[in-house]
C-alpha cells in the first residue's frame, strides 16, 4: 500500500509541476501577443483560462492598470499544495 501512495504522490507532484510550467509559458506569451488562431496557443488558452477566470472572480483586486497577478497566485498555490502534499506523504 506504501508503494501505491508514493507512486500517486509522484505522479500528482509531476502533473503540478507541469501545470506550473505551463502557466508560465502562458503568461510570457501573453507579453507578445501571439496569433490566437496558432494550435499551441489555443491549448494554453485552453488549459490556462478556466483558473485564471477563477482567481480572477474570487479575488478581483488582483488585476490592476493592466496587470493581472492571477498567473502568479496560480503558481504559489500551486507550489503551496504541492510542497504540503510532499511533506504530508511521504515525511
Amino acid at each position: 500500500m506504501n508503494a501505491l501512495i508514493y507512486s500517486i504522490v509522484q505522479l500528482l507532484h509531476t502533473v503540478i509541476n507541469i501545470y506550473i510550467w505551463i502557466v508560465i509559458i502562458s503568461a510570457l506569451l501573453s507579453f507578445v501577443r501571439p496569433d490566437p488562431s496558432n494550435p499551441i496557443v489555443q491549448i494554453l488558452y485552453r488549459l490556462t483560462e478556466p483558473a485564471y477566470r477563477f482567481i480572477r472572480q474570487k479575488l478581483p483586486f488582483l488585476v490592476f492598470s493592466g496587470i493581472d497577478l492571477s498567473p502568479l497566485i496560480i503558481i504559489l498555490g500551486l507550489q503551496f499544495l504541492d510542497t504540503f502534499m510532499m511533506r504530508a506523504f511521504l515525511g
